[in-house]
């Protein structure tokens, strides 16, 4: 055990930049107002490039980002990485990206192969919609990923190599085991833990099921992200045993850091998510940290630094 606070370097695989005075994100609008998981977001509802986003993670010795598709325009998924791809030209932030594509459109076979065109896309997010509470869950509602016409887009992932950011309520990981089984040549990687929502008992429970269904696969990975909760501070109590369950089912080598910033501002500082994060971490080997913040997601997202491949760094076993 190392029980020492991890030191290294530091990918953080998941942040959102934008600007939402050119309009491309409706829910960010002026007068937007969507259900949003962490409450009222209008504080977030500002411009957000790499310099505010080095300003809150100040102190952090980051290596690389990746940036995460925002929801831009559905009519134009390609826009939001061009324009990702310049900012990332400007101010050498975000280093990969996860783009926009939906996959049970006409056009997805042609946006997926454009998507996989641009130097820094490594992966598509497509938020599969389907039962909205455990209990539509249990009655047998479904979600888009077992939907013929998605999995048809989505079989055109590997063509690219592509990977797969998926992100549901924990109530659906089953059905996202049975994605990653039924397509094993594809990297899937859980969005926010596993969206496990709140800290009941109950609901615990459920999450830590999925969870385990979907660890039984080797082409499963997750993102310690997004874990924040609506009118709960971010603190190392409420989060201690989703990222311990974490590292215990998929080890350091198959977890990554991110910050989900800006939007977990909503909960928490940047430092107080990473500082936390490193702590309820620090009982693990050095190795096992070390992937989490650093070489989990340089494996998976393959960021470039100056155009360049970010390097393996050495790491203590």
């Amino acid at each position: 055990m190392s029980a020492r606070l991890y030191d290294g370097p530091v990918i953080d695989a998941h942040h959102h930049v934008w600007e939402p005075e050119r309009g491309t994100y409706p829910w960010l609008r002026p007068e937007a107002a969507i259900p949003f998981r962490y409450g009222d977001y209008t504080a977030i509802k500002q411009r957000y490039l790499p310099p505010e986003f080095r300003a809150d993670a100040a102190g952090v010795p980051l290596a690389a980002t990746v940036y995460m598709e925002a929801e831009w325009d559905p009519a134009d998924p390609l826009g939001e990485t061009a324009y990702v791809q310049g900012v990332a030209e400007r101010f050498d932030l975000p280093n990969a990206v996860v783009a926009q594509a939906w996959l049970d459109r006409e056009d997805a076979a042609e946006v997926i192969a454009k998507q996989a065109s641009f130097p820094l896309v490594r992966s598509v997010r497509h938020k599969p919609e389907g039962a909205k509470s455990p209990l539509e869950a249990r009655e047998g509602v479904r979600t888009l990923m077992s939907d013929e016409r998605w999995r048809r887009g989505y079989a055109e992932l590997a063509r690219y190599k592509l990977h797969f950011d998926l992100q549901t309520p924990w109530w659906n990981l089953a059905e996202g085991a049975e994605l990653a089984r039924d397509f094993p040549e594809t990297l899937i990687i859980v969005n926010h833990a596993g969206v496990p929502g709140d800290r009941e008992p109950e609901t615990l429970r459920g999450w830590r099921a999925g969870m385990e269904a979907l660890s039984r696969h080797d082409n499963v990975v997750v993102k310690v992200s997004g874990i924040g909760e609506r009118d709960h501070p971010w603190t190392v109590e409420r989060n201690r045993e989703v990222v311990d369950t974490i590292l215990d089912l998929f080890g350091g080598g198959r977890a990554m850091f991110g910050s989900n910033f800006p939007v977990d501002g909503l909960c928490a500082s940047y430092r107080t998510i990473f500082d936390g994060t490193r702590e309820i971490a620090s009982t693990r080997s050095a190795r096992d940290q070390h992937d989490l913040f650093f070489e989990t997601a340089r494996r998976v997202y393959r960021p470039l630094k100056g155009g360049v491949p970010l390097a393996r760094m050495g790491d203590t076993a």
